[in-house]
């Protein structure tokens, strides 16, 4: 298996980025779109455990459009053969000094695109390290 494929890293980077942008403005179109619409796909945020695309798809509809920016730190995103990767970040809100929150989300390659099949969103304490 080869790892970090550079022309993987570059599609999957493209589809980060694109997420990232879509979710600091609220574009729920492009969200849902990026998730695999599939009732195995989960996102494990900081206030709830969400299973399958319609609970996922569910909560980004309800959600409110205010606070949601943020800027990002540390991104890593590394690929596993043609069609898998992991992105992972920190993020920083003005709105929650003295925490950083951790995304990571893996990636597929589908017929369709990259889309994103796992999630997990966490916030802690930031420390000195970080």
């Amino acid at each position: 298996m080869e790892i970090d494929l550079p022309d993987v890293i570059a599609e999957v980077k493209a589809a980060f980025e694109r997420y990232e942008q879509a979710l600091v403005t609220n574009d729920v179109a492009v969200l849902g779109e990026l998730f695999r619409n599939d009732p195995r796909t989960l996102r494990y945020g900081i206030g709830e455990n969400l299973y399958g695309y319609e609970a996922i798809s569910g909560f980004r509809a309800g959600r409110s459009p205010v606070g949601l920016g943020r800027r990002t730190a540390k991104t890593v995103i590394s690929s596993y053969g043609c069609d898998t990767a992991v992105a992972s970040t920190l993020f920083y809100r003005d709105t929650a000094p003295g925490k950083v929150g951790r995304q990571m989300q893996t990636w597929i390659r589908f017929p369709e695109g990259w889309r994103v099949v796992a999630a997990h969103v966490s916030i802690i304490d930031e420390s000195k390290e970080t």
